[in-house]
């Protein structure tokens, strides 16, 4: 069953293109409940949840369950996932911190579209672990190293979109054990600290600036808003936006993709510029296969190619949350346009650079 309203955008998205490529997703889905890269393909944690939201945006809650409870029955006791399964066997037993935070978006999302509090009580234990598995990789400053690799060793260094990324699933987390009279009050501070040092001391993480998840990924996981998102938008646009076809993945190859691109519009909407967001996903509209609603993951403008030949799921659902942010067609959209905690942590200053946190 479908939402009575889906996410429209007269010009760019109709209705019925939202369902067709839920539609897609749906159909690359596996009995399992899980949702691969595509058919017979590979999948990753943070991806499938991903698709598992959108999903949800579409009116397709069932499915979105059985994609969460698939995730619940293939997570480690430690409260992780393998980086890379396929057909419910790991692939890359590296266990990547961002992948165990961000359930707790995608089950905050469903929550708020469905009121299901039953759906919010089942899935709690395992949002609860993977917060546990990624605050183990904290380090005494505050910033989340990206991997435990097979022997339990962690990772070197902490990512800048990794940890703006595990922040909206702190600030989810520290939602949904409030709504369900569990509040975790440890999970907010670390996500305050987390956002102060997003913020206000970029050189810590590991330099992938060329990369435009690091450009745009502090505004859309909440951690960065006010007068600093604006400028931080401003200061690389032309870097990586490519008029008329979307945004690079990184800055030195003639490269646009989907997802980043969608993601870009989310940050965009977070900031309130909805009307430069709709013309941005207007712009990848190119990599759409009106055939299925299925989207093509990049293009390479230089050699005039779709590269990879892949219809990534997460490309499509990245359409469909992007839109959702866009025109606010469902709750949901919440967990990228209002971040839970996100009034509190302005605040306390940790998202504009105007004023100072001092985190203890």
């Amino acid at each position: 069953m479908r939402a009575r309203v889906l996410p429209e955008l007269p010009g760019v998205l109709s209705a019925d293109d939202v369902a067709q490529s839920a539609d897609y997703l749906l159909g690359v889905q596996e009995p399992s409940g899980a949702i691969p890269w595509f058919p017979g393909g590979h999948l990753d944690v943070w991806d499938h949840v991903e698709c598992a939201m959108a999903l949800s945006v579409a009116g397709h809650e069932a499915a979105a369950v059985r994609a969460y409870e698939w995730l619940a029955s293939a997570q480690n006791p430690d409260g992780s996932w393998p980086a890379k399964l396929r057909q419910g066997k790991a692939v890359n037993p590296v266990r990547e911190a961002n992948h165990a935070a961000y359930p707790a978006v995608g089950v905050w999302q469903h929550v708020l579209i469905s009121g299901d509090d039953a759906f919010a009580e089942r899935l709690w234990p395992t949002v609860r672990a993977g917060i546990g598995f990624v605050l183990g990789l904290r380090t005494a400053r505050g910033e989340i190293r990206w991997a435990r690799d097979p022997d339990g060793n962690a990772g070197d260094h902490a990512l800048l979109t990794v940890c703006a990324s595990i922040h909206q699933g702190l600030r989810c987390a520290v939602a949904l054990a409030e709504h369900l009279g569990r509040p975790q009050p440890d999970w907010e501070l670390a996500a305050a600290r987390l956002a102060h040092l997003v913020c206000e001391h970029e050189p810590i993480f590991a330099d992938r600036s060329r990369y435009s998840m690091d450009w745009y990924y502090p505004v859309l996981g909440g951690a960065l808003r006010g007068d600093a998102a604006d400028e931080r938008i401003a200061a690389r646009w032309d870097t990586f936006v490519v008029p008329g076809l979307g945004i690079r993945c990184v800055s030195d190859q003639p490269w646009v993709t989907g997802a980043e691109t969608s993601e870009l519009v989310l940050a965009l909407a977070a900031i309130g510029e909805t009307d430069r967001g709709t013309d941005l996903l207007a712009s990848m509209q190119h990599l759409r296969d009106p055939d299925d609603g299925a989207y093509w993951t990049g293009y390479q403008f230089a050699e005039d190619v779709r590269w990879p030949v892949e219809r990534s799921t997460w490309t499509a659902a990245a359409v469909i949350l992007a839109s959702d942010a866009l025109c606010g067609a469902t709750p949901g959209a919440r967990v990228f346009t209002d971040p839970p905690g996100g009034a509190a942590a302005e605040d306390t200053g940790c998202c504009d650079r105007s004023r100072t946190l001092r985190v203890p």
